[in-house]
């Protein structure tokens, strides 16, 4: 029997199969089961027949999403969105867990840690309020420092101008501290003798972040981009239905948000999930083109 449990790694790490257990059941429920509900996209979806008993049509969905004008229009929004937010939201954690990094006060460097990841846990919600009574025209803090300063107040919150720059400002102030924790963990990780190498050298601290910690932790900023742009097309549902307005969907209405109202509003069921099916086969093909590109340069990639 000892024998057979070390030639079997399932018993051999029984206890740890059994702590993946509850996340593995976490990813089929709520994860894989509901794909089923995909099929709904190529059927003339009713309620009262259910997914089963309402009748195929096909493509039917996908022809109708793609003529409507305002398609287009949610695409070019989703894009625009989720690359300024990748473009100055994905080095922010990085930067963040490099400064923290060279904090020598380890009291004050847990301090700045907490006070950075802390608004990951509070809700978009709040957020959004926050941000809108900030950029109130009347009564918000800007508003009030933009007139004392002989300025006319600006309406930030429906002006198509700024709209995009507060969600992607506000998306950073809210992730870019928890994204930095496993940076953070990854700089950890790296050999102190490299340092003490680099240090021998006269290599100064700006060198040694540019020599040492970054080759180092390349790897894991790699796989943290491919999986970033594999959800490129995911350019933040809660935050714009938080914030945004009639006055900014020309700017701000993306495909979520436009699912939302189109399915819930109007209950067409089918034309959303089409519009959802859509979002998801192009994001999945980003991340396996991302990953193939990643796997050219010499990099491992996530799979």
């Amino acid at each position: 029997m000892n024998a057979f449990k070390q030639r079997s790694p399932w018993l051999r790490y029984w206890d740890l199969y059994l702590m993946l257990l509850p996340a593995m059941l976490f990813i089929i429920v709520y994860k894989y089961v509901p794909m089923y509900g995909v099929i709904i996209a190529f059927k003339d979806f009713n309620i009262m027949k259910g997914i089963m008993g309402s009748s195929w049509i096909g493509f039917e969905h996908f022809r109708q999403l793609f003529m409507f004008d305002e398609f287009p229009r949610v695409v070019r929004n989703t894009i625009i969105i989720s690359f300024m937010k990748l473009i100055f939201g994905f080095p922010a954690p990085i930067i963040i867990a490099l400064l923290l990094n060279e904090l020598m006060l380890k009291r004050f460097k847990r301090v700045v840690q907490t006070f950075t990841y802390i608004p990951h846990f509070i809700s978009w919600v709040v957020v959004g309020g926050i941000v809108i009574d900030l950029l109130s025209p009347s009564s918000g803090i800007i508003n009030k420092v933009i007139q004392s300063l002989g300025l006319e107040p600006i309406f930030f919150m429906s002006d198509g101008q700024w709209f995009r720059w507060i969600l992607v400002f506000s998306d950073n102030w809210k992730e870019a501290g928890w994204g930095a924790i496993i940076y953070l963990a990854a700089i950890l990780g790296i050999n102190d003798e490299l340092y003490q190498a680099a240090r021998v050298d006269g290599a100064s601290r700006l060198r040694q972040i540019w020599h040492v910690t970054l080759p180092c932790i390349r790897s894991t900023i790699v796989i943290l981009l491919l999986l970033r742009i594999g959800n490129v097309f995911d350019a933040g549902f809660e935050q714009i239905l938080v914030m945004y307005n009639a006055m900014v969907y020309e700017v701000a209405d993306i495909i979520d948000t436009y699912v939302y109202r189109v399915g819930l509003g109007q209950m067409q069921f089918g034309l959303t999930t089409a519009a959802g099916l859509f979002k998801s086969v192009i994001g999945c093909g980003l991340l396996i083109m991302a990953n193939w590109m990643a796997r050219r340069m010499g990099e491992e990639g996530i799979f």
